[in-house]
């Protein structure tokens, strides 16, 4: 089985089906154009072994092998469908973000700091940067 997006004439994602190609062809499930080949183990670009969760080894052969492996990210529901780029792009988070063209992703127009504690950091779009979540809320741990 395989995965499909179903976007809707702004090429936003209203649906992801596991359906056969075979049976988007029939049209039994809506017009076939607005059904778009996604794959599950795809993320900004990488293709990950769905048996080890690890990247594969050889990236190109393995997203080169599937259609839905070559955009970028898994469809979700509320995704655009960007064509030009072939890739399903989630909304943007924050207005000042941008997209890498590389992943498909959002990123802040600063780096996130590179130190720990991993995992805590907010983004505060009003101050541009970013803070300490468990500093800024006053939950410590």
């Amino acid at each position: 089985m395989s995965h499909f997006a179903i976007i809707d004439e702004n090429n936003v994602v209203v649906n992801v089906l596991v359906i056969e190609q075979d049976q988007v062809d029939t049209g039994n499930f809506g017009d076939p154009a607005t059904f778009i080949k996604t794959s599950y183990n795809i993320h900004g670009g990488v293709y990950y072994d769905p048996t080890t969760n690890l990247p594969a080894a050889d990236q190109e052969a393995a997203i080169n092998a599937d259609e839905g492996r070559q955009r970028k990210n898994y469809a979700g529901i509320g995704c655009i469908y960007d064509a030009t780029r072939n890739a399903f792009i989630s909304v943007s988070p924050y207005p000042s973000w941008v997209i890498n063209e590389t992943t498909c992703q959002w990123e802040a127009p600063i780096a996130k700091p590179d130190t720990t504690p991993v995992g805590v950091w907010e983004w505060n779009e009003e101050a541009q940067e970013w803070r300490d979540d468990t500093t800024a809320s006053g939950n410590i741990g």
